[in-house]
């Protein structure tokens, strides 16, 4: 071997050993009970009190009392939550990235950064780029959660983008639970098309996977509470009562 050859061999190999060094040690997904994120309709027809709202809501609910005592009976103790906004096929918006939640100071990380969060989606209500959104988000962190949960919230129906059976139906075939949660104005159009209810049409179009279910925010029950309501169960993972409910399992 000429000196030239082995002086390129060992130049080689010291290369190989700088980028292990570089590169570190290979990062642990992170296990948690739940990966959660939250798909807020954040499109023209939702003001900025009414994005504040749905906002607040969720901050609250991630901070409440009770939902911490579901997440620190789970198995592992923690969830991992995103929360994102949508709205025309082109606007899908990161607003506060994968976090883990565990106890009130890190439920409160994520409720402040979500409240400080500026606007970004814009448009109309592609509910199905947002669930390919969601899913891709999963896909990407490096967390290891035993359930997938996409929480879809709007007020109307899926409008533009690909269309919504394809959306949803990739998602439940790769093991995610699609839930939903309408927002009813009071006295307003019922929100779903040719009149139809907005959580039945959630229910038949957009919800499915194990124990999916439809929660309603009205003037009977407001978002806050409904939004709470929800994340216990989902938080559970139990089949929610039948007012809502719109079975296990259903595609």
């Amino acid at each position: 071997m000429s000196l030239s050859t082995l002086r390129l061999r060992l130049a080689a190999a010291a290369l190989v050993v700088a980028m292990a060094v570089s590169a570190g040690p290979a990062v642990a997904a992170d296990p948690v009970d739940l990966e959660l994120v939250f798909a807020a309709d954040g499109s023209g027809s939702i003001d900025d009190d009414e994005l504040r709202l749905q906002r607040k809501g969720w901050a609250d609910a991630i901070t409440d009392p009770d939902v911490l005592k579901g997440i620190r009976d789970g198995i592992l103790g923690s969830v991992a939550v995103a929360y994102m906004e949508w709205g025309g096929p082109q606007s899908q918006v990161l607003i506060v990235d994968w976090h883990v939640v565990r106890d009130a100071e890190s439920a409160k990380v994520f409720a402040d950064r979500l409240m400080s969060a500026p606007r970004g989606a814009q448009g109309y209500n592609s509910i199905s780029n947002a669930i390919d959104f969601s899913v891709r988000l999963v896909e990407a962190n490096a967390i290891d959660g035993t359930r997938r949960v996409i929480d879809v919230s709007g007020d109307g129906p899926n409008i533009g983008g690909r269309p919504l059976a394809d959306a949803r139906g990739e998602a439940l075939d790769k093991g995610f639970t699609i839930n939903a949660l309408a927002i009813r104005r009071p006295g307003g159009r019922p929100g779903g098309p040719n009149g139809q209810p907005l959580e039945d049409y959630y229910r038949d179009a957009v919800i499915g996977g194990p124990g999916a279910f439809v929660e309603v925010a009205d003037e009977t029950r407001p978002f806050a509470l409904a939004a709470r309501r929800k994340l216990l169960i989902e938080i559970a993972g139990t089949v929610p009562p039948t007012r809502f409910a719109a079975g296990a399992d259903r595609r």
